[in-house]
């Protein structure tokens, strides 16, 4: 008979977590008592009125802010017990971050973009070169490697965005509006990249107001002035 093994621990697990910014005005508590656990290769989908507290929640599940009280986990790893020298690395090599402006280095080509934050995790020359190639190739943009962001339309740059937060191999994707900047037909054909990622083995978290691109999701979550009111 084989031994029973453990299944692999949640990706995160956050429970009761609230955040609370301290104001001249008072206190805003923008995440009150919300809990989350995103398992291994899952594809969430976070909806809500802006100002309800989800891109505060992702910053607590991407390890970027901690939370006021309450507990969160990393792959079974406290994440108020981390360095933050350890929450970086986290951030750096399991974590891929998509945003709704991309935020990509202007002065650096798509191809020096994808290859960054490779170099920050020490990967060997090569290997990031043959991962960058990959990758480009992988979203589409295997023509455009040496055109910088202010050559590229709102939909390539956005893929480039996709193929750094995936440099590293991450277990988590998180994405807050990726379609945002987008048409509605650029936007379709980004929710179609995020479903190959997911189909590829990565968790996906994503924050959205679309509902073409909540619908993707297997589970979706709704927020409510900072608390998950529905799932």
């Amino acid at each position: 008979m084989m031994p029973a093994t453990n299944p692999p621990p949640a990706i995160v697990d956050g429970r009761d977590l609230t955040r609370v910014f301290p104001m001249t005005a008072g206190a805003v508590t923008a995440l009150n008592h919300a809990s989350i656990r995103i398992e291994p290769g899952e594809y969430v989908a976070i909806t809500g009125p802006s100002g309800c507290g989800k891109s505060t929640l992702l910053h607590l599940l991407g390890c970027v802010d901690r939370p006021s009280s309450g507990s969160l986990t990393f792959e079974g790893r406290n994440v108020a017990r981390l360095s933050e020298a350890d929450r970086s690395r986290i951030r750096l090599t399991r974590i891929g971050f998509v945003f709704q402006r991309f935020f990509l280095l202007p002065m650096l080509t798509a191809w020096e973009n994808v290859e960054l934050p490779q170099a920050e995790a020490g990967m060997a020359r090569r290997e990031r070169r043959d991962r960058t190639r990959a990758l480009l190739e992988y979203v589409g943009l295997a023509e455009r490697i040496d055109h910088r962001p202010s050559q590229l339309s709102g939909g390539e740059m956005q893929r480039v965005a996709i193929a750094r937060a995936l440099a590293n191999r991450p277990a988590l994707l998180l994405a807050d509006e990726p379609t945002g900047e987008l048409d509605d037909d650029t936007g379709e054909q980004i929710a179609d990249l995020f479903d190959r990622v997911h189909a590829d083995g990565t968790a996906i978290v994503v924050v959205t107001h679309n509902a073409f691109v909540s619908a993707r999701a297997a589970r979706r979550l709704a927020m409510r002035s900072g608390r998950i009111v529905e799932e």
